[in-house]
């Protein structure tokens, strides 16, 4: 049963879990379980994907309930007018708040794609990011007995492919339980010490004025488990519960 956190006449959203696919892709074919199935399934009618989540990444994931409705929300998606907020562990202690502006070359799956785009210029990707916490663990993945991790709010302005995870690599700063562009040593020492088998990547809230109502709405989607955990063994502020959103 996936948790709906916001519906109306015309949209309804969830709360992702990481881990599933939003629908079927030839590039997992054995997977048997996707977010648009279960959700159609679970209220008994057709609903539209209005915009991509990672498979790893969980969060807010919002479906129309018609295509018209998904051809008028796609505007919203495309515009810097959405509000798009989500949190991350990161490996190291992020020091200041700021704006990255570092174009993506976009990534393409097919060698065949990658071929025809090799010489594609990068497109624009800006992300503003904001540190909100750190912790220092008794482990060692290197020279030092000790490791520093840090928690990071994170407000992409454009959409690229991968683009947090990409953009906060860029800063040194990866994500942790990226295992595209983040480092095994860091995932290693969360799978053994603290359980965590994901991406600490969440989509928390999206803000966007309703196309049909005009009012303002906010969409928020709650922490894991995993992320609860993590909160309480390193004596983190739950982001929901502060006055950060």
């Amino acid at each position: 049963m996936l948790e709906i956190v916001y519906q109306d006449d015309y949209f309804v959203a969830i709360n992702k879990p990481a881990g599933m696919l939003v629908h079927r892709s030839w590039l997992d074919k054995h997977e048997t379980v996707f977010a648009m199935q279960t959700l159609r399934d679970q209220l008994g009618r057709h609903v539209y994907p209005l915009h991509r989540l990672d498979r790893p990444t969980s969060g807010v994931l919002i479906f129309g309930f018609s295509s018209e409705v998904a051809r008028d929300m796609m505007p919203l998606f495309a515009s810097h007018t959405m509000t798009k907020t989500y949190h991350a562990v990161v490996r190291g202690w992020v020091a200041e708040e700021g704006i990255l502006d570092y174009p993506l070359k976009e990534e393409l799956d097919k060698i065949t794609d990658k071929k025809a785009h090799q010489y594609k210029e990068a497109q624009e990707a800006v992300t503003e990011y904001r540190p909100l916490a750190q912790v220092e663990v008794p482990h060692s993945t290197g020279r030092f007995p000790t490791t520093r991790y840090g928690m990071v709010e994170l407000k992409p302005k454009t959409g690229r492919k991968h683009q947090l995870r990409r953009h906060m690599a860029h800063l040194r700063h990866p994500i942790v339980g990226d295992t595209c562009h983040g480092e095994g040593r860091h995932n290693r020492l969360y799978r053994e010490q603290y359980d965590v088998h994901r991406l600490l990547l969440h989509c928390s809230e999206m803000r966007f004025v309703h196309p049909y109502t005009q009012a303002e709405t906010v969409i928020r989607a709650g922490f894991d488990e995993t992320w609860l955990r993590l909160f309480t063994e390193f004596e983190w502020v739950n982001p929901h519960l502060s006055s950060s959103l």
